[in-house]
């Protein structure tokens, strides 16, 4: 079943590969979607894919790339927009 989730990661997760890192993974697992660092030092994310695809991402978030330090991942179910990749998006500021 595909399913879409969106949300905000907190902690020391700007400056650390965050999203690229984020990026490769979702591609790997074929999730689309897009991520981007946030004006507050958050890194925002909508994701979309198959549950098991998705729960191996969620997995990964709550540790995310060396050198990072994750305190929470908020994620809440959303409509799945439809998207074909996934993107780093430019910041929101």
């Amino acid at each position: 079943m595909q399913k879409a989730l969106s949300g905000r990661i907190t902690g020391r997760v700007q400056g650390v590969c965050f999203r690229a890192e984020t990026c490769k993974l979702a591609r790997r697992l074929g999730l689309t979607g897009w991520v981007r660092n946030c004006g507050n030092g958050d890194v925002e994310l909508l994701i979309a894919g198959p549950d098991a695809m998705l729960e191996q991402m969620c997995h990964w978030l709550q540790q995310g790339p060396d050198h990072a330090r994750v305190d929470t991942v908020s994620l809440q179910s959303c409509a799945d927009p439809g998207l074909t990749g996934f993107d780093i998006l430019s910041d929101s500021r």
